[in-house]
């Protein structure tokens, strides 16, 4: 089954994940305006660490993103946070979700929870974009590549986000914060490349920081809603990885596409490019470096060294809330295997940086 089938569309609620509709309904009637029920509730098949559902009403649908139930790590599922920066990119016109409230109230519906629209679009599973004919595959790479260079030239003052996370040393401190999470989630185990890479990593940060920019923190391209008929991206989801930070951390991760297997994750290596129509990494490197007044990208391999580093934090996170009983998507266990081959891939390329 590939990635489309597996996380398109809504389901039932799954059991673990059920909560008060009436109370629900009860709160939208209250702080949401125009809503009127009744309600009915479905839940997005993606999604693999916040639970998010479908909210339907006779006039319109909307979408909410709660915290999972159960033992959480310190500091994730920060719903909270990606309520705030949803609503500040759209007032600076970023193509995002309009939100519509923010309950921080757990008596509602067991954990704190937000509601935003329910944009009407494509989201394309498959990182060589199956469906789009060849002659316009560039346009979508462009679009995606446009959008995140957009995000990197907002001010986060100007936004109101220049708190949104702390100043400088962003390495530094992100590997700090996932490697104390891989550490600590004892349920997940520990994984030989994960540990090497826990040492190797802090001892070879590059020393270049600019000045700090919005960073979505898991930008790929089912992460995004485009135009249903254009090349053209109309909303951004699923920012629960935001922070301030280094803006070639966020652009390194998206380019992870060009280093991983077809398959894993949003990986396009197997694939032949050139066939395909889409456009080679260094083009790609060259059209952000264009947009956002670069020269080139030095120190590059580390950079997705500790991308791929962190997405494998993020996968032993998900073998963790597996383990616990409390991963969000039906298909958490698949993804979950899958962690030792990318920690494997992440020290193949901390290699490529130099590592020994």
């Amino acid at each position: 089954m590939d990635r489309s089938t597996q996380n398109s569309g809504t389901g039932d609620v799954r059991a673990a994940h059920q909560f008060d509709v009436a109370g629900l309904e009860a709160w939208m009637a209250d702080h949401v305006d125009g809503f009127a029920g009744p309600l009915r509730v479905e839940q997005f098949k993606g999604g693999q660490s916040n639970p998010t559902y479908k909210l339907v009403t006779p006039a319109r649908s909307y979408v909410l993103r709660r915290k999972p139930p159960g033992k959480l790590l310190p500091g994730a599922h920060a719903v909270d946070r990606e309520y705030r920066v949803i609503t500040a990119l759209g007032a600076q016109g970023f193509p995002v979700a309009k939100t519509y409230g923010l309950c921080l109230d757990e008596t509602v519906i067991g954990t704190i929870f937000y509601v935003m629209e329910m944009v009407e679009g494509r989201i394309y599973w498959e990182p060589d974009f199956p469906e789009v004919a060849a002659a316009d595959r560039p346009l979508y790479f462009d679009a995606m590549n446009a959008t995140l260079a957009a995000l990197h030239s907002i001010d986060p003052e100007t936004a109101g986000l220049d708190d949104y996370g702390k100043p400088g040393n962003y390495f530094a401190r992100q590997i700090a914060r996932w490697s104390k999470q891989y550490v600590e989630d004892a349920d997940a185990g520990r994984v030989a490349a994960m540990d090497r890479l826990v040492e190797w990593l802090p001892a070879n940060v590059p020393p270049d920081e600019p000045q700090p920019r919005v960073i979505h923190g898991d930008f790929r391209c089912d992460n995004m809603i485009f135009h249903p008929t254009e090349p053209r991206v109309i909303a951004v989801l699923d920012w629960e990885l935001s922070t301030l930070g280094h803006p070639l951390a966020d652009f390194s991760y998206h380019l992870m596409m060009y280093r991983m297997p077809y398959g894993v994750s949003s990986g396009l290596v197997g694939l032949d490019l050139a066939a395909l129509n889409i456009p080679g990494e260094a083009d790609y490197v060259a059209a952000y470096c264009r947009r956002t007044g670069r020269d080139g990208i030095p120190h590059l391999d580390f950079y997705v060294a500790f991308n791929l580093f962190r997405l494998a934090g993020i996968v032993h996170g998900i073998k963790g809330r597996v383990a616990r009983g409390t991963a969000s998507s039906a298909h958490a266990a698949s993804m979950a295997a899958g962690l030792e081959p990318l920690a494997d891939l992440a020290w193949a390329q901390a290699k490529k940086a130099g590592a020994r």
